[in-house]
């Protein structure tokens, strides 16, 4: 089993207090983000940096499951070296293995790797071709052709 890190719980936190605020008396809190603070406390308390995804209670790995249903699936950014024989991608930063078993991944699995190649920082996705990475950005100009 994948492991799932504290900052996908802060960031599914915060994914859901931004879709689902406080109740307006500001006591109350959706049941999304109640069920993953209780996990990302024990977790604080008990300073551990990942949980098993198998270990997460239902309610939060499903409130878990939907924010990462609005994150990009794929580091691709169409530039891939390892169908040239890189064993590691120029383009995402992904192994020839992980390329090819994507598919099969978890999403665990897939959160670890977007999780190691954003830490190494070394991919075109992170430099030179980082208007490729821009998931949902539109570049000034890039609506009209570039021209302007």
């Amino acid at each position: 089993m994948a492991a799932i890190h504290i900052t996908d719980i802060e960031a599914a936190i915060n994914h859901w207090r931004h879709r689902a605020p406080a109740s307006p008396d500001g006591l109350g809190l959706a049941p999304e983000v109640q069920a993953l603070g209780e996990v990302y406390a024990l977790m604080v308390y008990g300073r551990a940096t990942e949980i098993d995804e198998d270990k997460l209670p239902s309610a939060a790995m499903a409130a878990w499951q939907t924010w990462y249903d609005t994150t990009p699936d794929t580091p691709c950014i169409a530039i891939c070296s390892t169908s040239q024989g890189d064993d590691l991608c120029k383009g995402c930063g992904r192994t020839f293995d992980e390329v090819q078993f994507w598919p099969s991944f978890t999403p665990a699995e897939k959160r670890g790797v977007w999780r190691r190649i954003t830490l190494e920082h070394s991919a075109w996705r992170f430099n030179r071709y980082a208007e490729r990475a821009a998931e949902g950005v539109t570049l000034p100009g890039a609506a009209n052709g570039g021209a302007g």
